[in-house]
């Protein structure tokens, strides 16, 4: 596209006296090396090289920092690793803090998540839904994240969560609106529901705890995750931010 718009119009301009010489070829050569240069900055700025990994940053709370693993037990870690055995280059980092609710979150965006990230899986609410804190605090905070990443046309993946049943019908309704409503609003938004989706409440899947997952509570946070992952690693590789 612009390879044909700047380049043609060097080559169309007005025609150089002959006397001269050859300061005119230098002048048209600096031109179109000029041109050539634009056109690689803008085809930078579009979208990273297919030969580049897509960066990712898993910004989260213990179910991302992978409290009683190891780092390679983590989500991100396993994250990664599945994505690389299908051959998408990414590298996802772990900017998961425990206890972390999402105004904590957003108080640490801009060293959580530097300048180079392509892509942000924004794993929050858990904290927020296990202390009871008010549903719009945590929308108000969550809304700005997502506003801040996506000014920075970083994509951004927003994984759900649900509110335990003892809090009451009334906090479970308001709170887990939170997630499909911001989606909602923003179309450049890409969803996944419920993060723990076939694993909260699963003993097997769960360590003593009943709170965090084991290491195949992680395999299968990852498994049924992925096909969403790919999907805004494709947003990434196109651009669509």
């Amino acid at each position: 596209m612009f390879g044909r718009s700047l380049l043609p119009v060097v080559a169309a301009g007005p025609a150089l006296p002959r006397s001269y010489g050859v300061w005119a070829v230098r002048v048209q050569t600096v031109a179109l090396v000029a041109a050539a240069l634009a056109l690689a900055v803008l085809s930078a700025g579009a979208a990273p090289a297919a030969d580049r990994p897509v960066r990712i940053v898993a910004l989260g709370d213990s179910l991302t920092a992978g409290l009683g693993l190891p780092a390679d037990g983590a989500f991100p870690a396993k994250l990664e690793k599945a994505l690389r055995a299908k051959g998408i280059a990414v590298e996802v980092s772990n900017a998961g803090v425990s206890g972390d609710t999402a105004t904590g979150a957003l108080a640490r965006l801009d060293w959580s998540v530097p300048e180079g990230t392509d892509a942000v899986i924004v794993e929050l609410g858990a904290n927020d839904m296990l202390r009871g804190i008010d549903p719009n605090v945590t929308r108000a905070a969550l809304a700005e994240i997502v506003r801040r990443l996506t000014e920075r046309r970083i994509a951004v993946l927003l994984a759900g969560m649900r509110a335990a049943p003892n809090l009451g019908p009334d906090y479970g309704r308001d709170f887990e609106a939170i997630f499909s409503e911001l989606a909602a609003r923003n179309g450049l938004l890409l969803l996944y529901p419920f993060f723990l989706d076939g694993v909260a409440a699963d003993a097997r899947l769960n360590q003593r705890d009943g709170l965090h997952p084991t290491a195949d509570g992680v395999d299968a946070i990852v498994a049924r995750i992925l096909p969403k992952v790919e999907e805004l690693v494709g947003r990434v590789r196109h651009g669509r931010m």
